[in-house]
């Protein structure tokens, strides 16, 4: 699968001269060669393999719990397998066909499971190796697999079907015994028509020789298995869909699709002792209750102490229109009915014991629902549920975009638990989970790790994934700075978005300074600050910002606001502007479109923000003449620099979040200045673009730009309502509002009302077939019906201190730009001194004039020192801001660039650098400032990019790209040799494009499905110690002691009858099945499948134990052998001796 090098790298050759990219690398002409740096990753250092699957299994179907392992089991309608022990102990296997699981059996205490498929498929599986795998399979030809049971200590199977009959299969050998049980003989006269398919089987728990048989119709036969015949049989009128025994034996119960249970005497086969209808309204004049919806699963079960417990699902009222699916339990004459937020798939009651003829003693019902996983205490009063220990809450709400972050700060996980532990619900189970199997593996990996989902309703949650488990760590709620729409009627404004207006599209977080900031799906961004204290917004500081203009030639002053005044830092009054001059107040402009809304309204009540993540800034881009604003399609936080940008296809804006202003709100286009390649001009022929001298429009390189012109408003005054201060700002607007008319861009006629659901861009990629509609968001919000020229949209932004322009001579703070058509620009930041005038002083920003092209969107960027060393973008390390500061630690208080995981010294830093930049099509790395192109190479022709990642691995650093088309590749840096090359997975929905991301160490992740996250690494060291870190699923547990069977039992003959099923069922009573009826697969999960296990003690014992079956095969094959030869033998000497005698007395001239 891996792609090699033809020849390998000579140890003293750069590493960009390799064979593989060599032709598709531009290299520089001898006079101007880059100065060579060592690269020692190599492809041996990369292998590509799925680590841990994360989350709830999606579409569930069947349920088993091993009570003696304490191991649960959930298949599902894609043939998936997961297996749930102690917190941190889990599994995911695969049915390489994919059908669905319809039952799973547990061996209990043995280390195996045998799983039933819809395609009539029968497997069984080794638990006693870390990645469980197949040992045999058995596909049924001629009939249809309904019902599985395997008895406990049993290894004979017994398989119902559709046509009603029950075949039995040798569990060790997976092969059929010729004992069949035939509908028409266990029904016989009792009925006239077929029974319908096997919906149970159980065998007495008294009697190991009755097998208690339930037809789909309503038949019952209890058949007697050593003499091949029907002991009693029971009829009734309803459909049967469970049937479940009392440990005595005497008694079973019936659930039916009625809603009824009938409860029948063994010995009494006429009619029921019991009717019962749980949900039914009793009628008076004794009539029958009124027919109620089918009660699909009875359990009953027995407690010494007290009454048994009657366990069921469904049986509802018909009338109970719009209530919730339920889990009846009824003990004694309480009945208690506890409802779920989604349909029943399956349950289970979890008894002390695993011997079915013992009193059952249930402390748990595990209940699978249709999205989560209930687990029930019985033993206290209420039925509280236990607080689930797995990581099952992914999909709370549906997962939007994720992020992954290894190797974080290591103070990191334990500050997000302490905030996160307080959001704990309360009133759960006070006792341990009990569903505790298995034990951890050994965690090779000690670095941490953090993954970050957003979700559909605006939550975005923080998990530690450490060490191949997830947990989650704590939750944001990003809606409750927005006012809630009552009604439909009230919520005008969000109606962009068809639903889920709070949607999270974008999240960008500093792990260092812990500021997090994310734009949402109705073109709003909101910053946080990290805090461990609680504090009160008296009013939520907010900024408004027009990215799409329109020019009137007749220019009213109420066309066109001016983004919010910025909030005076210390203020009494944090209100952005005074009310009277609020954009929002401006709701439709002067022909009575709607203008100047932004899509949410923030709250302007005060607002308590509980430790954790607290507002610092809300930005809203506003609706603009009846247009509502484009989505936001790249965003990015420097806590250094105190600054946010984002971008749209409209333009690029950039927020001061400190002195909470706009720094920079341009149309993309406008960005060029008068170096756009396409030379585009506004569309609307109303008014013809100003060309002039000073204007943004025409920076070239070396262009001073007017310091007014993009200085941020500053607050020096603690009111803003002092008179000389608006004055100031007046005259601040004006110029604004004159300038922004300049250089605004004439699109609003013929642009379509935002896409209510965004895919990939169309024109760029017209042959991805988007099936998974739960994703709104694009890196580009193109529109067919809009030219790409017009629509060029950011698509990356990355802040970081370089060489601006080919002139610097020493890097500098700026703002590099990457466009869905290819280009990159960069912003020059000129930013104050540190303290506290950094407040006060303006930030400038300026277009460099610095334009770099690419093929396809530009995708990441990032910068690499003289040595080829990863440069992390500059940031302010965390400290608490809700606590009053000393005077001396305020000085202190600079901002700071970290110190490079490069070994150059401050001084070299400025020698040269190298830019990093990745599109959909090919990836350049340019050497600054010189601007020439060191290295390029194209990634793929046929296909695109989906997401690129420049990582750390092994002490070096990679591009690592994942492809539309499946593949996944990384590339040297800064030489961009190809190393890894491998098809992993077609890009089938947009939900895998939407959520993949690679991160350091060899790790990455996408959502695999709407409920579940896959890991995976592409780190050769990481694929070689995964076995040592997976978790075990079996560990030796002693089989508890069989129920005393008592005196009087035993004298008398009471206890429960066993049965040598062995002379039943085996070759020599029953015969040999036939062959057509079922055909045996040998699974890959032999000596093969343990040779991949721990070398753990479990592992050993698999291992020998299987080589023990291995060689006993062997030696009785060689056993036969032997005999045959020593036959043979025999018989040779006997031939031999015969001849001897017949020619003993003759010459040799007689022959």
């Amino acid at each position: 699968m891996r792609k090699f090098n033809i020849r390998k790298v000579l140890d003293g050759l750069t590493a960009g001269s390799s064979s593989a990219s060599q032709q598709q690398q531009q290299q520089h002409p001898p006079g101007n060669r880059e100065p060579e740096i060592q690269e020692t990753l190599q492809s041996e250092h990369f292998q590509l393999c799925k680590t841990v699957r994360h989350g709830f299994p999606y579409q569930p179907s069947a349920l088993a719990f091993d009570p003696v392992q304490k191991i649960l089991a959930v298949g599902t309608q894609t043939g998936a397998l997961r297996l749930f022990g102690r917190p941190g102990v889990e599994c995911y296997c695969q049915h390489d066909s994919g059908a669905a699981v319809i039952q799973l059996q547990f061996l209990i205490n043995e280390g195996a499971l045998v799983s039933a498929l819809a395609d009539d498929t029968l497997h069984l599986w080794n638990l006693r190796q870390k990645r469980p795998a197949i040992l045999h399979s058995l596909k049924f030809c001629r009939e249809r697999v309904t019902f599985c049971h395997l008895p406990f200590q049993s290894k004979w199977l017994y398989v119902g079907t559709e046509r009603g009959n029950i075949h039995i299969v040798n569990v060790e050998s997976f092969t059929l015994s010729g004992y069949v049980i035939m509908w028409n003989k266990a029904i016989e006269l009792s009925s006239k028509s077929h029974p319908g398919p096997v919906v149970h089987i159980s065998d007495n728990p008294m009697d190991e020789g009755k097998l208690l048989i339930g037809f789909e119709s309503g038949t019952v036969v209890l058949w007697d298995l050593k003499s091949k015949k029907a002991d009693y049989r029971y009829t009734y009128d309803e459909a049967i869909h469970s049937v479940a025994w009392h440990h005595e034996g005497k008694q079973f119960i019936c659930s039916h699709s009625d809603g009824t249970l009938t409860i029948w005497n063994v010995r009494s086969p006429a009619k029921p002792v019991q009717t019962i209808t749980p949900h039914g309204k009793q009628l008076k004049d004794g009539k029958k209750p009124e027919p109620c919806k089918p009660i699909l699963k009875v359990e009953f079960k027995t407690t010494r102490s007290g009454e048994p417990f009657i366990i069921l699902s469904g049986g509802l009222s018909y009338d109970t229109v719009g209530r919730r699916p339920c889990l009846t339990v009824m003990h004694g004459k309480s009945t208690a009915v506890l409802e779920m937020d989604y349909s029943i798939v399956d349950f289970l009651t979890l008894c002390e014991t695993p011997y079915p003829n013992d009193f059952q003693e249930p402390y748990a019902v595990v209940v699978l629902l249709e999205k989560d996983l209930v687990l029930i205490d019985l033993a206290q009063n209420g039925y509280p549920i236990f607080e689930n220990p797995y990581p099952l809450s992914i999909h709370e709400s549906p997962v939007t975009c994720c992020e992954y972050f290894a190797d974080c700060p290591v103070d990191l996980i334990p500050a997000l638990y302490s905030v996160g532990a307080r959001q704990k619900r309360q009133g759960y189970s006070k006792k341990e989970w009990p569903i505790n199997g298995g034990n951890w593996g050994l965690g090779a990996q000690s670095y941490p790790e953090i993954i970050i989902t957003g979700h559909a309703d605006g939550s975005v949650k923080f998990w530690d994934a450490s060490a191949i488990t997830l947990q989650v760590l704590y939750k944001l709620k990003t809606s409750k700075v927005f006012e809630k729409s009552r009604n439909k009627d009230d919520r005008p404004n969000t109606d962009i978005v068809d639903e889920d207006p709070y949607a999270i599209q974008i999240i960008s977080w500093c792990p260092e300074s812990r500021m997090l900031c994310i734009a949402g799906v109705s073109a709003h961004v909101i910053i946080y600050r990290f805090s461990k204290q609680e504090v009160i917004t008296e009013v939520i500081p907010m900024l408004e910002v027009r990215l799409l203009y329109e020019i009137n030639d007749v220019e009213t002053p109420e066309g066109e606001q001016p983004p919010p005044l910025p909030t005076p830092v210390g203020g009494s009054n944090p209100q952005p502007i005074p009310p009277q001059s609020h954009p929002s107040t401006s709701s439709s402009s002067s022909d009575g479109l709607r203008d100047n809304v932004p899509c949410l309204k923030v709250k302007n009540s005060p607002l308590k923000q509980s430790p954790g993540y607290q507002t610092e800034l809300v930005i809203q881009l506003v609706w603009v003449g009846g247009e509502p604003p484009q989505q936001i399609t790249s965003l990015a936080v420097n806590s250094s620099y105190g600054l946010v940008v984002f971008g749209n296809c409209n333009g690029i804006a950039m927020v001061d979040y400190l002195q909470k202003a706009v720094l920079l709100n341009l149309g993309t286009i406008e960005l060029y200045g008068s170096n756009d390649p396409y030379r585009r001009e506004p569309r609307s022929p109303r008014k013809s673009r100003q060309p002039s001298g000073a204007g943004l429009c025409d920076i070239s390189e070396g262009t001073v730009v007017p310091e007014d012109r993009c200085k941020s408003p500053t607050s020096g005054s603690s009111s803003p309502h002092n008179s000389d201060d608006e004055q100031k700002m007046n005259n601040f607007i004006e110029k604004v509002k004159t300038k922004s008319r300049k250089f605004s861009k004439m699109v609003a006629n013929d642009i379509a009302k935002m896409s209510r659901k965004l895919s990939l861009p169309t024109d760029l990629k017209p042959d991805l077939d988007v099936k998974d509609n739960s994703f709104s968001r694009s890196r580009s919000s193109s529109v067919t019906s809009i030219d790409k020229e017009s629509r060029e949209a950011i698509s990356a932004l990355h802040f970081c201190e370089t060489f601006t322009r080919k002139t610097d001579s020493s890097p500098s703070p700026c703002l590099w730009v990457g466009t869905t058509l290819g280009t990159v620009l960069v912003i020059a930041l000129n930013l104050p001194p540190g303290g506290e005038q950094r407040l006060l002083q303006p930030v400038i920003v300026s277009p460099s004039g610095t334009i770099l092209r690419l093929k396809g969107a530009i995708l990441r960027m990032a910068f690499l020192d003289t040595t080829g060393c990863l440069i992390p973008p500059a940031y302010e390390p965390w400290r608490e801001h809700n606590v009053p500061e000393e005077k001396d630690e305020k000085e202190k208080l600079k901002k700071r660039r970290p110190v490079s995981v490069s070994p150059s010294s401050s001084q070299e830093i400025s020698e040269n650098q190298y830019a990093v930049i990745c599109s959909e099509k090919q990836a350049k790395v340019i050497s600054l400032p010189t601007q020439n192109c060191a290295y390029k190479q194209n990634i793929t022709e046929t296909s695109f990019v989906l997401r690129g990642d420049i990582v750390a691995l092994s002490n070096s650093i990679c591009l690592a790209c994942f492809c539309a088309n499946g593949h996944i590749m990384t590339f040297s840096l800064p030489s961009l040799r190809p190393l890894l090359d491998v098809y992993y997975l077609p890009l089938t929905n947009m939900r895998i494009a939407r959520t993949f991301c690679f991160t350091n160490n060899g790790q990455a992740l996408y959502l695999v499905s709407p409920t579940e996250i896959q890991r995976l690494t592409y780190s050769q060291e990481t694929c070689e110690n995964l076995q040592e870190m997976l978790g075990e699923l079996f560990t030796p547990v002693e089989t508890p002691e069989a129920p005393n069977r008592g005196f009087f039992k035993g004298l008398f003959g009471g206890g429960a009858q066993s049965l040598d099923r062995e002379e039943l069922f085996g070759e020599s009573s029953s015969g040999k099945a036939s062959r057509s009826l079922a055909q045996h697969i040998p699974g890959p999960g032999g000596i093969e499948g343990v040779k991949g296990a721990a070398s753990g003690v479990v592992g050993e014992l698999a291992r020998a134990r299987l080589a023990l079956d291995e060689r006993g095969q062997k030696l009785g094959d060689l056993e036969e052998r032997t005999a045959a030869m020593l036959s043979s033998a025999e018989s040779f000497s006997k031939h031999a001796h015969e001849i001897m005698l017949k020619y003993k007395d003759k010459k040799w001239y007689q022959f």
